[in-house]
């Protein structure tokens, strides 16, 4: 576990297909272990500091809870406590957090942040999300699908929506573990043009096909129909603009209808119900939305117990 020490996650493109598979196999042994009773605290006596520039539920328990369940203790920092690259520099708030704790959570505005805090830092510095990428919401996805299907080579990721940071993030995981990932999007929002390039870059290595198009029919036959809110946090302003232009692209019982019979659909939450998927389709037999939403816990608690022993 050597290679893992110290280390930083900005974005699964800087992580093996080897390393990734070693943070899911003790994320499954974590969540086996809890759910057995069994008590582990491989990180007694450390403290994460948990950086919000943007609030959340799922990012602000699932790692609360996972560093106490691991012996520590997580250190709320919001957008009032600390004033991250405003006044203070990012540089030397990390300097500063580093000499307090062992390990940097920070989920924020502008990926740069996350760069420079782990430049900086001399912990480990974990991005809780940034507008650019959503790592730690892949690693759970992963661990979910494996979970359903058992393996990820010969399975067909269809994202439906805006490529922004969970859709990048996904392709980088598709590309490293050998599956191929389609984001089906509007015209004008397209994921990243680099993002997709270095995606298509991994995918090389392991023989997936990573790609975007408008037409939605790219998503008939996928095993896994993925999708998140038309209108991330910050962009409420374009959210009337974007209703009308992301209505074709809604997860709903017509479109389940025309994919595979064991189809899984997967939504990184919080879920506008109505707007980008129906209550039918979420709550419905095909939804794995809340085992997704369950292993962020145990996903971040490989990674946190691999990075910060």
């Amino acid at each position: 576990m050597g290679q893992f020490k110290g280390r930083s996650l900005a974005g699964l493109h800087d992580y093996s297909p080897d390393e990734i598979t070693t943070i899911l196999d003790l994320a499954h042994k974590l969540k086996v272990d809890r759910k057995a009773g069994h008590t582990q605290k491989p990180l007694a006596g450390k403290v994460l500091a948990m950086v919000f520039q943007k609030p959340s539920t799922r990012t602000r328990v699932s790692f609360e809870a996972g560093i106490y369940q691991l012996g520590g203790v997580g250190l709320y920092l919001g957008a009032g406590d600390m004033q991250l690259g405003r006044g203070e520099t990012i540089a030397d708030t990390a300097r500063v957090l580093s000499r307090y704790c062992d390990g940097i959570m920070a989920r924020v505005f502008s990926h740069q942040d996350i760069l420079d805090l782990a430049q900086y830092a001399c912990v480990p510095v974990i991005n809780g999300l940034s507008d650019l990428l959503h790592p730690c919401q892949a690693l759970a996805d992963l661990q979910t699908i494996r979970e359903k299907k058992g393996e990820f080579k010969g399975l067909e990721l269809a994202y439906v929506g805006d490529g922004n940071n969970v859709a990048h993030s996904l392709m980088f995981g598709c590309a490293k573990m050998g599956m191929d990932c389609v984001v089906v999007h509007p015209e004008g929002f397209a994921p990243d043009a680099e993002m997709l390039a270095l995606a298509q870059e991994d995918a090389k290595q392991s023989g997936a096909a990573i790609s975007a198009t408008t037409d939605l029919s790219a998503a008939e036959g996928a095993d896994i129909v993925y999708t998140d809110v038309w209108a991330s946090m910050g962009q409420e302003d374009e959210h009337e603009k974007r209703l009308k232009l992301f209505k074709p692209y809604q997860v709903n019982d017509e479109l389940v209808s025309r994919a595979k019979p064991d189809l899984l659909v997967m939504h990184c939450l919080p879920a506008h119900r109505g707007e980008e998927i129906t209550d039918s389709v979420v709550d419905g037999p095909h939804s794995v939305v809340f085992d997704q939403a369950e292993n962020r816990l145990h996903a971040q608690k490989a990674l946190m117990a691999l990075l910060m022993s």
